[in-house]
């Protein structure tokens, strides 16, 4: 059995590379997906594609309806989902992916440090397992094969 996890989460750090060396050191049969890490190019899609718009909200209208395309394929392609929230960054997107996730009825792990345990109360709640660390997420994949 392989799996598809979507990952989740801000694209400012390498946290995604981490998971995915430390599953490849387990073995683990899985395929990661995620939303575009290349901020540019997301921001950049709706124009790259359609042209160029007449004013930035055009431009950002055309990339996000783009990118929410590709999110949405994914994400209906994935046996669970991962959402990483950090402390540096605004979170909206992870909270919109791991949402739609959860409204898909995915498995959903969110990773999440003790200092936003309230802000995403609600939404820890209607995960499947919300956890702390990338190694604990690892060790609960792990666990889906042992």
């Amino acid at each position: 059995m392989e799996l598809i996890v979507y990952l989740a989460g801000q694209i400012h750090d390498n946290w995604r590379e981490e998971l995915k060396n430390k599953t490849l050191e387990r073995n683990l049969p899985i395929t990661f997906v995620a939303p575009q890490t290349n901020h540019e190019r997301s921001d950049n899609i709706g124009e790259e594609i359609l042209g160029e718009q007449p004013t930035k909200l055009y431009k950002d209208d055309a990339a996000s309806a783009i990118n929410n395309l590709r999110t949405q394929v994914l994400l209906e392609k994935a046996d669970i989902v991962i959402g990483l929230f950090g402390e540096q960054y605004k979170q909206w997107n992870t909270a919109m992916d791991v949402s739609t996730a959860i409204a898909l009825d995915k498995p959903t792990i969110i990773i999440r440090p003790k200092i936003l345990i309230h802000p995403l109360k609600e939404l820890s709640n209607k995960a499947t397992v919300t956890v702390e660390t990338v190694d604990q997420a690892i060790q609960i994949l792990a666990y889906i094969f042992d």
